[in-house]
Protein backbone atom coordinates (compact mmCIF):
# COMPACT_ATOMS: atom_id res chain seq x y z
CA UNK A 1 0.00 0.00 0.00
CA UNK A 2 1.76 3.35 -1.02
CA UNK A 3 1.42 5.87 1.28
CA UNK A 4 -1.24 8.21 -0.37
CA UNK A 5 -4.34 7.97 -2.48
CA UNK A 6 -6.70 9.75 -5.04
CA UNK A 7 -10.45 8.95 -4.83
CA UNK A 8 -11.45 10.22 -8.34
CA UNK A 9 -14.08 9.06 -10.07
CA UNK A 10 -15.75 9.53 -14.08
CA UNK A 11 -18.92 10.28 -12.33
CA UNK A 12 -17.46 13.55 -11.02
CA UNK A 13 -17.33 14.81 -14.43
CA UNK A 14 -20.55 14.08 -15.13
CA UNK A 15 -22.07 16.68 -12.93
CA UNK A 16 -23.42 20.76 -13.76
CA UNK A 17 -22.55 21.81 -16.88
CA UNK A 18 -19.25 23.73 -18.75
CA UNK A 19 -21.14 26.75 -19.00
CA UNK A 20 -20.67 27.07 -15.02
CA UNK A 21 -17.56 28.12 -13.32
CA UNK A 22 -17.46 25.07 -11.17
CA UNK A 23 -17.20 22.85 -14.09
CA UNK A 24 -15.79 19.03 -15.25
CA UNK A 25 -12.56 20.73 -16.26
CA UNK A 26 -11.24 21.78 -13.11
CA UNK A 27 -11.14 18.01 -12.38
CA UNK A 28 -9.66 17.64 -16.29
CA UNK A 29 -7.15 20.10 -15.79
CA UNK A 30 -5.49 18.23 -12.39
CA UNK A 31 -6.53 13.94 -13.42
CA UNK A 32 -4.43 15.96 -16.73
CA UNK A 33 -1.22 16.96 -14.94
CA UNK A 34 -1.22 14.30 -12.62
CA UNK A 35 -0.69 11.64 -15.10
CA UNK A 36 2.71 13.27 -16.42
CA UNK A 37 4.34 14.01 -12.86
CA UNK A 38 6.06 11.78 -10.39
CA UNK A 39 2.82 11.83 -8.18
CA UNK A 40 1.49 9.46 -10.66
CA UNK A 41 3.92 6.86 -9.13
CA UNK A 42 3.86 7.37 -5.60
CA UNK A 43 0.33 7.62 -5.38
CA UNK A 44 -2.90 4.99 -5.92
CA UNK A 45 -5.85 6.15 -7.64
CA UNK A 46 -9.14 4.63 -6.08
CA UNK A 47 -13.37 4.41 -7.24
CA UNK A 48 -14.81 5.88 -4.19
CA UNK A 49 -18.33 3.97 -3.22
CA UNK A 50 -21.49 5.78 -3.46
CA UNK A 51 -22.40 7.37 0.20
CA UNK A 52 -25.47 5.12 1.55
CA UNK A 53 -28.53 7.38 2.76
CA UNK A 54 -27.56 6.66 6.10
CA UNK A 55 -24.18 7.54 5.79
CA UNK A 56 -25.59 10.98 4.32
CA UNK A 57 -27.82 11.82 7.05
CA UNK A 58 -25.17 11.70 9.68
CA UNK A 59 -25.17 15.48 9.25
CA UNK A 60 -28.13 16.04 6.90
CA UNK A 61 -32.07 16.42 7.91
CA UNK A 62 -33.97 13.45 6.37
CA UNK A 63 -36.12 15.59 4.59
CA UNK A 64 -33.17 17.46 2.58
CA UNK A 65 -31.80 13.95 2.00
CA UNK A 66 -35.04 12.86 0.12
CA UNK A 67 -35.30 16.10 -1.04
CA UNK A 68 -32.05 15.76 -3.07
CA UNK A 69 -32.24 11.90 -4.61
CA UNK A 70 -35.59 13.26 -6.01
CA UNK A 71 -34.86 16.21 -7.45
CA UNK A 72 -34.04 15.47 -11.33
CA UNK A 73 -32.80 18.74 -12.51
CA UNK A 74 -32.74 22.52 -11.98
CA UNK A 75 -31.47 25.11 -9.55
CA UNK A 76 -31.03 24.42 -5.80
CA UNK A 77 -29.89 27.88 -4.93
CA UNK A 78 -28.80 30.93 -6.94
CA UNK A 79 -26.02 29.15 -7.64
CA UNK A 80 -25.95 25.27 -7.30
CA UNK A 81 -27.12 23.59 -9.68
CA UNK A 82 -28.24 19.59 -10.10
CA UNK A 83 -27.90 17.99 -13.49
CA UNK A 84 -28.82 14.39 -14.47
CA UNK A 85 -25.29 13.29 -13.43
CA UNK A 86 -25.21 15.23 -10.04
CA UNK A 87 -26.63 13.11 -7.62
CA UNK A 88 -24.41 9.86 -8.46
CA UNK A 89 -21.38 12.77 -8.52
CA UNK A 90 -22.60 13.97 -4.78
CA UNK A 91 -23.15 10.52 -3.56
CA UNK A 92 -19.47 9.47 -4.71
CA UNK A 93 -18.21 12.35 -3.19
CA UNK A 94 -19.37 11.98 0.11
CA UNK A 95 -18.65 8.05 -0.31
CA UNK A 96 -14.69 9.42 -0.93
CA UNK A 97 -14.62 11.27 2.68
CA UNK A 98 -15.88 7.96 4.09
CA UNK A 99 -13.49 5.81 2.35
CA UNK A 100 -10.82 8.32 3.18
CA UNK A 101 -11.48 7.65 6.90
CA UNK A 102 -11.16 3.72 6.46
CA UNK A 103 -8.06 4.35 4.60
CA UNK A 104 -6.60 6.40 7.49
CA UNK A 105 -7.58 3.34 10.13
CA UNK A 106 -5.55 1.21 7.34
CA UNK A 107 -2.81 3.21 8.06
CA UNK A 108 -2.66 5.47 5.22
CA UNK A 109 -1.05 9.01 5.93
CA UNK A 110 -2.89 10.57 3.15
CA UNK A 111 -6.03 10.14 1.46
CA UNK A 112 -7.57 13.16 -1.23
CA UNK A 113 -10.56 13.47 -2.96
CA UNK A 114 -10.59 14.97 -6.16
CA UNK A 115 -14.35 15.47 -5.96
CA UNK A 116 -16.90 17.50 -7.53
CA UNK A 117 -19.38 19.10 -6.15
CA UNK A 118 -17.31 20.15 -3.45
CA UNK A 119 -18.93 20.26 -0.24
CA UNK A 120 -18.14 23.21 2.79
CA UNK A 121 -21.51 25.51 2.62
CA UNK A 122 -23.78 22.38 2.35
CA UNK A 123 -26.13 23.19 5.51
CA UNK A 124 -28.18 20.10 6.80
CA UNK A 125 -31.21 21.45 5.33
CA UNK A 126 -30.46 23.07 2.34
CA UNK A 127 -27.75 23.06 -0.88
CA UNK A 128 -25.61 26.32 -0.72
CA UNK A 129 -22.45 28.01 -2.88
CA UNK A 130 -22.03 25.02 -5.53
CA UNK A 131 -22.20 22.52 -2.71
CA UNK A 132 -25.08 19.51 -2.30
CA UNK A 133 -23.84 17.40 0.74
CA UNK A 134 -21.41 18.73 3.01
CA UNK A 135 -18.54 16.17 2.21
CA UNK A 136 -16.07 16.92 5.02
CA UNK A 137 -18.51 16.94 7.82
CA UNK A 138 -19.69 13.58 6.48
CA UNK A 139 -16.27 12.03 6.68
CA UNK A 140 -15.83 13.61 10.01
CA UNK A 141 -18.95 12.36 11.38
CA UNK A 142 -18.32 9.03 10.15
CA UNK A 143 -14.77 9.23 11.59
CA UNK A 144 -16.36 9.73 15.13
CA UNK A 145 -18.82 6.81 14.45
CA UNK A 146 -16.07 4.48 14.27
CA UNK A 147 -13.63 5.08 16.71
CA UNK A 148 -12.11 8.55 16.64
CA UNK A 149 -12.33 10.49 18.89
CA UNK A 150 -10.74 14.14 18.28
CA UNK A 151 -10.86 15.75 14.48
CA UNK A 152 -9.61 18.58 13.48
CA UNK A 153 -10.85 20.28 10.29
CA UNK A 154 -8.63 23.04 8.34
CA UNK A 155 -10.47 25.17 6.20
CA UNK A 156 -8.20 27.03 3.74
CA UNK A 157 -10.61 27.94 1.01
CA UNK A 158 -11.04 31.73 0.69
CA UNK A 159 -14.61 31.32 1.12
CA UNK A 160 -15.72 30.40 5.20
CA UNK A 161 -17.03 27.20 5.64
CA UNK A 162 -20.50 27.72 7.05
CA UNK A 163 -21.89 24.56 6.56
CA UNK A 164 -19.54 22.72 8.65
CA UNK A 165 -19.39 25.11 10.70
CA UNK A 166 -22.70 25.05 11.75
CA UNK A 167 -22.79 20.85 12.14
CA UNK A 168 -20.06 21.03 14.90
CA UNK A 169 -20.86 24.00 16.53
CA UNK A 170 -21.55 23.10 19.54
CA UNK A 171 -19.22 19.77 19.32
CA UNK A 172 -15.98 19.43 21.71
CA UNK A 173 -14.77 16.32 20.00
CA UNK A 174 -14.50 18.49 16.82
CA UNK A 175 -12.07 21.67 16.39
CA UNK A 176 -12.76 23.72 13.30
CA UNK A 177 -10.39 26.01 11.59
CA UNK A 178 -10.71 28.54 9.21
CA UNK A 179 -9.06 31.28 7.33
CA UNK A 180 -10.79 32.81 4.78
CA UNK A 181 -11.22 36.16 3.03
CA UNK A 182 -13.64 38.43 5.23
CA UNK A 183 -16.23 40.07 4.72
CA UNK A 184 -17.16 38.32 1.41
CA UNK A 185 -19.12 34.93 0.51
CA UNK A 186 -21.43 33.79 2.68
CA UNK A 187 -20.45 36.28 4.80
CA UNK A 188 -19.90 34.17 8.27
CA UNK A 189 -16.50 33.21 9.71
CA UNK A 190 -16.28 36.16 12.50
CA UNK A 191 -13.02 35.55 14.83
CA UNK A 192 -15.86 36.44 17.62
CA UNK A 193 -17.28 32.95 16.24
CA UNK A 194 -16.37 30.71 18.65
CA UNK A 195 -18.49 27.54 18.96
CA UNK A 196 -21.06 27.29 21.50
CA UNK A 197 -22.11 24.76 24.18
CA UNK A 198 -20.07 22.19 25.25
CA UNK A 199 -18.12 23.56 21.64
CA UNK A 200 -16.95 26.62 23.08
CA UNK A 201 -13.43 27.54 21.80
CA UNK A 202 -13.64 24.65 19.69
CA UNK A 203 -14.58 27.24 16.31
CA UNK A 204 -11.54 29.36 15.82
CA UNK A 205 -11.66 31.56 12.81
CA UNK A 206 -8.96 33.88 11.03
CA UNK A 207 -10.54 36.31 8.85
CA UNK A 208 -8.06 37.68 6.41
CA UNK A 209 -8.92 40.62 4.46
CA UNK A 210 -7.97 40.82 0.39
CA UNK A 211 -4.82 40.64 -1.11
CA UNK A 212 -3.67 38.25 1.42
CA UNK A 213 -0.12 36.20 0.92
CA UNK A 214 1.24 33.24 1.61
CA UNK A 215 3.41 34.88 4.34
CA UNK A 216 -0.30 35.67 6.21
CA UNK A 217 -1.64 32.45 5.97
CA UNK A 218 1.78 30.97 7.12
CA UNK A 219 1.72 33.07 10.16
CA UNK A 220 -1.89 32.40 11.18
CA UNK A 221 -1.04 28.65 10.91
CA UNK A 222 2.01 28.80 13.25
CA UNK A 223 0.51 31.46 15.54
CA UNK A 224 -3.30 29.50 15.72
CA UNK A 225 -3.59 26.50 14.38
CA UNK A 226 -0.43 24.84 15.51
CA UNK A 227 -0.31 25.35 18.94
CA UNK A 228 -4.13 25.02 19.61
CA UNK A 229 -3.59 21.79 17.82
CA UNK A 230 -0.94 21.02 20.24
CA UNK A 231 -3.15 20.93 22.94
CA UNK A 232 -6.36 19.29 21.05
CA UNK A 233 -4.53 16.68 19.67
CA UNK A 234 -6.05 15.56 17.21
CA UNK A 235 -6.03 11.29 16.38
CA UNK A 236 -7.60 12.43 12.70
CA UNK A 237 -7.17 15.07 10.05
CA UNK A 238 -9.54 16.24 7.75
CA UNK A 239 -8.75 19.12 5.37
CA UNK A 240 -11.12 21.62 3.11
CA UNK A 241 -8.64 22.47 0.21
CA UNK A 242 -9.98 24.84 -1.52
CA UNK A 243 -7.53 27.15 -4.33
CA UNK A 244 -9.53 29.94 -4.84
CA UNK A 245 -6.97 32.01 -2.49
CA UNK A 246 -4.16 31.95 -5.55
CA UNK A 247 -3.74 34.78 -7.34
CA UNK A 248 -4.84 33.93 -10.89
CA UNK A 249 -8.37 32.59 -9.20
CA UNK A 250 -11.31 34.68 -10.67
CA UNK A 251 -14.19 34.29 -7.31
CA UNK A 252 -10.89 35.35 -4.88
CA UNK A 253 -9.51 38.44 -4.37
CA UNK A 254 -5.93 37.18 -2.11
CA UNK A 255 -2.51 36.98 -3.47
CA UNK A 256 -1.12 33.47 -2.57
CA UNK A 257 1.04 30.96 -4.30
CA UNK A 258 2.01 27.25 -4.99
CA UNK A 259 4.12 27.90 -2.67
CA UNK A 260 1.70 28.81 -0.17
CA UNK A 261 -0.44 25.76 -0.52
CA UNK A 262 2.75 23.95 0.20
CA UNK A 263 3.57 25.80 2.81
CA UNK A 264 -0.17 24.92 4.49
CA UNK A 265 -0.17 21.05 3.68
CA UNK A 266 3.56 21.07 5.59
CA UNK A 267 1.71 22.79 8.51
CA UNK A 268 -0.32 20.22 8.42
CA UNK A 269 1.89 17.48 8.38
CA UNK A 270 3.91 18.78 11.02
CA UNK A 271 0.26 17.98 13.02
CA UNK A 272 0.14 14.93 11.57
CA UNK A 273 3.23 13.70 13.15
CA UNK A 274 2.63 14.77 16.16
CA UNK A 275 0.02 12.91 16.81
CA UNK A 276 0.22 9.66 14.01
CA UNK A 277 -3.06 11.53 12.57
CA UNK A 278 -3.73 10.26 9.26
CA UNK A 279 -5.18 13.19 7.06
CA UNK A 280 -8.09 13.43 4.86
CA UNK A 281 -8.16 16.10 2.24
CA UNK A 282 -11.07 17.11 -0.14
CA UNK A 283 -10.99 19.76 -3.11
CA UNK A 284 -13.05 22.31 -2.32
CA UNK A 285 -13.09 25.72 -4.53
CA UNK A 286 -10.57 26.97 -6.84
CA UNK A 287 -11.07 28.34 -10.35
CA UNK A 288 -8.13 29.06 -12.53
CA UNK A 289 -7.68 26.17 -14.64
CA UNK A 290 -4.01 27.35 -15.23
CA UNK A 291 -3.09 27.03 -11.58
CA UNK A 292 -5.53 24.28 -10.28
CA UNK A 293 -3.07 21.50 -11.34
CA UNK A 294 0.40 23.11 -9.85
CA UNK A 295 -1.93 24.44 -7.01
CA UNK A 296 -2.82 20.49 -5.98
CA UNK A 297 0.51 19.12 -6.77
CA UNK A 298 2.09 21.80 -4.45
CA UNK A 299 -0.20 20.76 -1.60
CA UNK A 300 0.29 16.81 -2.22
CA UNK A 301 3.81 17.60 -1.80
CA UNK A 302 3.52 19.20 1.60
CA UNK A 303 1.39 16.77 2.72
CA UNK A 304 4.12 14.22 1.88
CA UNK A 305 6.59 15.83 2.98
CA UNK A 306 8.05 16.41 -0.16
CA UNK A 307 8.68 19.46 -2.52
CA UNK A 308 11.04 21.52 0.08
CA UNK A 309 12.05 23.90 -2.95
CA UNK A 310 8.52 25.75 -2.68
CA UNK A 311 9.60 28.74 -0.43
CA UNK A 312 7.40 32.07 0.09
CA UNK A 313 9.20 34.99 -0.20
CA UNK A 314 6.44 38.08 0.98
CA UNK A 315 6.28 39.70 4.17
CA UNK A 316 3.33 39.54 6.57
CA UNK A 317 0.83 42.33 6.44
CA UNK A 318 -0.14 44.97 8.24
CA UNK A 319 -4.12 43.67 8.00
CA UNK A 320 -3.11 40.43 8.57
CA UNK A 321 -1.37 40.74 11.81
CA UNK A 322 -4.00 42.59 13.11
CA UNK A 323 -6.59 39.95 12.58
CA UNK A 324 -4.25 37.31 13.58
CA UNK A 325 -3.97 39.47 16.95
CA UNK A 326 -7.79 39.68 17.12
CA UNK A 327 -8.14 35.75 16.88
CA UNK A 328 -5.40 34.91 18.90
CA UNK A 329 -7.01 37.27 21.93
CA UNK A 330 -10.65 35.67 21.45
CA UNK A 331 -9.38 32.42 21.57
CA UNK A 332 -6.70 32.44 24.21
CA UNK A 333 -9.82 32.19 26.27
CA UNK A 334 -9.56 28.84 25.89
CA UNK A 335 -6.90 28.19 25.01
CA UNK A 336 -3.36 28.23 27.51
CA UNK A 337 -0.75 27.88 24.50
CA UNK A 338 -2.15 31.62 23.35
CA UNK A 339 -1.91 33.05 26.55
CA UNK A 340 1.10 35.22 27.36
CA UNK A 341 3.61 33.46 29.55
CA UNK A 342 3.54 35.03 32.93
CA UNK A 343 5.94 34.81 35.74
CA UNK A 344 4.32 32.71 38.85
Amino acid sequence: MKNACFFFSEDFLKHGYSDHIESKERLESVMGDLHYNILNDIIDFINPHSASEEEIMLVHDPDYVKYIIDFKEGMLDIDTIMSPGSLNAALKAAGAAIDGVREAKRGRKLSYGLVRPPGHHAMPDRAMGFCIFNNVAIGTAYALSSGYKRVLIVDWDVHHGNGTENMFYDNPDVLYFSVHQYPFYPGTGHYSDVGAGDGEGFNVNVPFSPGSTDADYASAFDRLLIPVSKEFKPDLIMVSAGYDTHYDDPLGSMKMTEAGFHMMASKVKEISDMFNAGIVAMLEGGYSLKHLPSSVEASILGFLGKGGGLKIDNKVTKAAMDNIDKAIDVQKNYWKSLRPYQLA
